[in-house]
């Protein structure tokens, strides 16, 4: 069996800690590992490093890179790229294709499809469902995982089973997409409705029929070489594999899972995932909370002190703070498509930027002046450039830099600065085993 994990989300539900340029995936939520990081250790119960193929886009490529090689080296050998964003059903076909083009594995094969930002617990019994999913799959099954609703919960999916046993998995009746308050009461009433939890198992080839009757779009652009269908991958259709196959297929069974699962899709769904004090908060950081109840309190720069709060959300990033109530998490995106209306760079990314060399923080501003803390990896260097109305002036706070300006090269070591004139030609290098931290104020006119 292979593995095709999905990457690529931007997962905007959770700002202001995530944003575009850096997404909850890569976020670490109340562990020392990200997201992503969990859902590798995960799948490795499953399949081994050379079977799990990773989809994301370049945007995320570095962040994917270094994620990865924390847990092993050998998935880093594995990481495809998406030419264009075009949601999980034209994902789930390049992942295919690049299967069967690049890694020559037969269409008879196995593929389990997870997204990366999910919290599922006990991995054992994760393992035993996904196992159960393999088998029904070799029988000409896609298989999707349903979990049993724990409250009226409208940011989710929903699918209905029929009451016939196969054998653990259910022939799926429909499919309904997040549906209102009302709707989602009912469901859990009726009994047999489920959490769409968005991974699907299925082999190559069946899943390959199905796109060929239900969206033939994407079964013209997958039926091209890989370089093509890389090449004209913006015409894709974008809609998802619910909406492009799984609703309209004859083929889906679920299995329903009594796990934990959340797919951490809003702040409400972090505080349920996470363990209470006594008095029901999550409390992440440096918080001081006094008579304060039921509250999700996350800490990222300074102190937040919090006194006589009940059922609220704070989280604090360098340059927002986002106050809700709990049970309205999922309006955040409406404050999101106000700030992205407005052009307002919070909507985006955060006063820390990554890039493949390492990365840059803003630590203050003001007209005519800039001051960052720049991080390069060792090895890593920043490509030469020039800046015509700008000074700079860095400072290494720990490692040695190797500092290019012109045709002149030095070595600036650990409590040393070098100026960088205006309209100069210049570049900053790491030699050496350490990261390299630098402070680099910037005058401009």
């Amino acid at each position: 069996m292979k593995v095709l994990i999905l990457a690529g989300g931007s997962g905007t539900r959770l700002w202001p800690a995530s944003r575009e340029a850096y997404p909850k995936q890569f976020l670490k939520l109340g562990g020392k590992k990200s997201l992503l990081q969990q859902t590798l250790e995960r799948l490795l119960n499953i399949a081994s490093p050379k079977d799990i193929l990773l989809l994301t886009n370049e945007k995320y490529k570095s962040h994917a890179l270094s994620e990865v090689n924390e847990i092993s080296k050998e998935l880093a050998d594995n990481i495809l790229l998406e030419p264009a964003r075009r949601n999980t059903a034209p994902a789930i076909a390049l992942g295919m294709k690049y299967c069967l083009e690049r890694l020559r594995i037969s269409p008879e094969e196995v593929l389990f499809v997870c997204p990366s930002d999910h919290i599922i617990k006990p991995v054992e019994k994760f393992v035993k469902y996904v196992k159960l999913a393999e088998n029904a799959a070799r029988q000409g099954y896609i298989v999707t995982f349903g979990i049993k609703p724990l409250y009226p919960e409208t940011g989710y999916g929903y699918i209905k089973i029929t009451g016939e046993d196969l054998g653990g998995y259910y022939l799926v009746e429909r499919f309904t997409e997040k549906p209102d308050l009302e709707t989602a009461k009912r469901f859990l009433s009726e009994g047999n409705y489920f959490w769409n939890s968005g991974m699907f198992v299925f082999t190559i080839e069946t899943m390959i029929e199905e796109l060929r009757l239900c969206a033939p779009e994407i079964y013209q652009l997958f039926n091209q070489p890989l370089d093509d269908m890389i090449a004209n991958f913006s015409k894709m259709p974008d809609i998802s594999i619910d909406y492009a196959v799984m609703e309209k297929s004859k083929k889906v069974v679920a299995i329903p899972m009594d796990i934990y699962w959340s797919d951490i899709g809003s702040w409400d769904s972090l505080y349920n995932a996470l363990d209470k004090d006594e008095k029901a908060n999550v409390i992440l950081g440096d918080v001081l909370a006094k008579d304060t109840e039921s509250c999700l309190v996350i800490e990222n720069k300074r102190l937040i002190a919090t006194i006589d709060l009940k059922d609220l959300i704070i989280v604090e990033t360098d340059d927002a703070i986002l106050i809700v109530k709990r049970g309205s998490a999922q309006k955040v995106k409406h404050v999101l498509e106000e700030l992205k209306a407005k052009s307002r760079v919070e909507a985006i990314e955060h006063r820390t930027v990554y890039c493949p060399w390492g990365e840059c923080t803003i630590l203050e501003e003001r007209p005519g002046y800039k001051i960052k803390r720049i991080v390069v990896k060792p090895g890593a260097s920043i490509d030469l450039q020039i800046h015509h109305n700008q000074n700079k002036h860095w400072i290494v706070v720990k490692g040695t830099a190797k500092v290019t300006i012109e045709d002149k090269v030095m070595y600036v070591h650990e409590n040393e600065s070098v100026c960088v004139p205006k309209s100069t030609p210049h570049r900053l290098e790491n030699p050496g085993e350490i990261p390299l931290e630098i402070i680099e104020v910037q005058n401009s006119e």
